[in-house]
């Protein structure tokens, strides 16, 4: 595992990041969509597949670079950082890695190599993949057509989506199945969540016509699901790394009794747990963004698992950014609320810390056995 970028990984880096601080900055992008239905634009979406970052994880046969998580963690973060609502990790990670892992490259094709331009956006509505399973019936459609009931809940990005992937049983077993948003039966209803900047929606489906892609193993399905823990914790190092530096800055800058309040003793503590917090995640995330691609399936899952884990610590450094700004951080016109609320999304994203490190410390333990 190489914990330095690449020359063509700092690229990538800086690009990224150019281009959301010129064309996506906080102030006239992301205010403006905190309460759009939908959370993003096209010009700022298409300037992102521009860039080639909706198609890092899309295959070189499909129009994509075929490059690895590390890559997609590095655009994650600066997405993260720049506070970027909109439906990336939806669509070039959750809908990609679920398309690839479950083998229905071959059967999707064209949605690949649409998520790869930019003119698809699709998401995935098994992230609980316990409450996620539709019933499906064929009744007299096409052979890999069938049609779908129920309802699914916390579909991320579902407004933006063209297309949505759904795991459902039919004669075949289960398996991964495309619904067109536009398709007759489709029911789409914003929730409320504490992150403005993510949009998630339930989803009925009423007798939708589907198309199955690819049978869904529950250890391809998994590893989806880390695919995109992993992913988010990548966003959420972003906005702990982009807050932290803001108070640190204030600190410098902001004075008194006549001096800095960065020179007070209480101060630096509060920006040195903030950092320590800030490193020790970046080295989980790192390894989880290696372990993705490179690793065996437990380490792989175990490495998606400390992340999470370590997401109630990553939440507080926008808590502790927020006692260094003072009162200013609170009000709605500073960017720190902003930040606290994206890092407390990620703290409550699939449930909270808990069973997390509940079950790391049961997988360590198991280890530990004779």
């Amino acid at each position: 595992m190489n914990l330095e970028l690449t020359d063509e990984q700092v690229a990538l880096r800086d690009t990224t990041r150019r281009f959301l601080a010129e064309k996506a900055p906080i102030s006239d992008h992301v205010r403006p969509l905190l309460d759009d239905p939908i959370g993003t634009n096209e010009p700022v979406w298409l300037g992102l597949a521009d860039l080639g970052t909706t198609g890092l994880l899309v295959p070189e046969e499909n129009g994509g670079a075929g490059m690895t998580m590390v890559e997609a963690g590095i655009v994650a973060e600066e997405l993260g950082a720049a506070l970027h609502p909109g439906p990336w990790l939806s669509t070039a990670v959750a809908a990609t890695r679920a398309l690839t892992r479950l083998g229905a490259t071959d059967n999707a094709a064209g949605l690949l190599s649409g998520i790869a331009d930019g003119t698809t956006v699709a998401t995935i509505c098994f992230l609980d993949a316990e409450n996620a399973l539709a019933p499906a019936s064929r009744q007299g459609l096409d052979s890999g057509s069938v049609v779908l009931r129920g309802e699914i809940a916390a579909v991320p990005d579902a407004a933006a989506a063209d297309v949505l992937l759904a795991l459902a049983e039919d004669d075949d077993g289960l398996g991964l199945f495309a619904v067109r948003t536009d398709s007759a039966g489709v029911a789409v209803a914003p929730e409320r969540g504490i992150d403005q900047t993510r949009k998630q929606f339930g989803i009925r489906f009423e007798a939708t016509p589907a198309q199955r892609l690819a049978a869904a193993s529950s250890e391809n399905v998994t590893a989806v699901i880390d695919d995109v823990l992993i992913a988010t914790a990548a966003d959420a190092l972003g906005a702990a790394r982009a807050v932290m530096d803001l108070a640190i800055e204030y600190a410098k800058t902001r004075t008194q009794f006549g001096q800095p309040i960065g020179s007070f003793q209480a101060v630096q503590h509060l920006c040195v747990d903030m950092f320590e917090t800030v490193e020790l995640a970046r080295s989980g995330v790192i390894h989880a963004l290696w372990a993705a691609d490179n690793a065996d399936p437990d380490e792989r899952h175990l490495a998606a698992l400390r992340a999470k884990a370590f997401a109630g610590r990553l939440a507080t450094v926008g808590d502790t950014a927020i006692q260094v700004f003072g009162g200013i951080g609170y009000t709605w016109e500073h960017d720190a609320h902003l930040y606290l609320k994206r890092l407390l999304s990620w703290s409550a994203f699939l449930g909270g810390p808990d069973k997390y490190l509940t079950e790391v410390g049961a997988r360590l333990a198991k280890r530990g056995k004779p």
